[in-house]
């Protein structure tokens, strides 16, 4: 056989062996997963070009649309599946602390997210509290939570509640109604006025509010107190890994917030 013939032979062998291989994938694999195996090792093949002719061109775009995706990930929902829900949380902590001279308010602060994000995990599940009865939920604060309902079932039905008396009382949604009813509305849960189905009024209200001014003040990489402009405000510097530098100066030091994240990996 000469040289010529077996590389004949040997190109058949490798041909049809790839040939056979993709015929049996697609069978064994059905014809979605097939048909995605046979693209994509196509693709390798036939579509190197084109892809390097659109890569530059994708490029282009990429530093503002990442720029984009970051502010997107940042404003996204883990917790509050709808909608409405989430814009009456947020209409209720904008009430709660408004913006004025002093600076923004919650909702640019990003206190609703903090919140959402908060309800996500085992602080919004109760994960580490105590979970056995009696439960008595209607018992005074003095001594402390009683209901079932974990946190996140207390903001669900706290929210929903909120909606509710609002389309019964002046026939609209929460979160469009002016300052002034808003407030009302939420001092009739402040003060019990209204029942709340396995929970007080009151404890709500707390609840809601405290977890508000934590939203404005907590460290920004617990998604609130966007840019630290809540600290910013106080003209509290953050957490310092030392004030070496400052402690002996018997001038008053004023100096620019850092965050968790100046230390603790930021971007790494």
């Amino acid at each position: 056989m000469g040289k010529d013939d077996w590389e004949s032979k040997e190109h058949k062998e490798k041909r049809f062996s790839r040939r056979d291989f993709l015929k049996t994938s697609g069978v064994a694999a059905g014809g979605i997963v097939g048909g995605s195996l046979l693209g994509g090792l196509v693709g390798m093949e036939y579509g190197s070009n084109n892809d390097a002719e659109q890569s530059d061109t994708a490029t282009e775009g990429e530093t503002a649309e990442s720029e984009e995706t970051e502010a997107q990930t940042y404003d996204a929902r883990t917790f509050f599946s709808r909608s409405e829900d989430f814009e009456t949380l947020a209409a209720a902590t904008e009430r709660i602390y408004p913006e004025d001279e002093n600076g923004p308010g919650a909702i640019a602060l990003g206190v609703p997210y903090f919140i959402d994000k908060q309800l996500y995990g085992f602080w919004g599940a109760n994960g580490t509290d105590y979970k056995m009865g009696p439960f008595q939920p209607m018992t005074s604060d003095t001594h402390g939570r009683q209901e079932k309902l974990n946190r996140g079932d207390m903001f669900l039905l706290g929210i929903r509640r909120l909606q509710e008396v609002s389309q019964e009382e002046h026939d609209d949604a929460f979160q469009n109604l002016d300052e002034d009813t808003q407030d009302e509305i939420l001092r009739m849960f402040e003060s019990g006025d209204v029942e709340v189905p396995g929970m007080r009024a009151q404890a709500f209200f707390t609840l809601l509010r405290n977890t508000t001014i934590e939203g404005v003040y907590a460290d920004p990489a617990y998604g609130g107190n966007k840019d630290m402009q809540g600290w910013k405000m106080i003209e509290y510097p953050g957490p310092r890994m030392g004030w070496t530098n400052e402690i002996q100066s018997e001038e008053f030091q004023s100096l620019e917030p850092e965050s968790l994240r100046s230390y603790q990996g930021g971007g790494v």
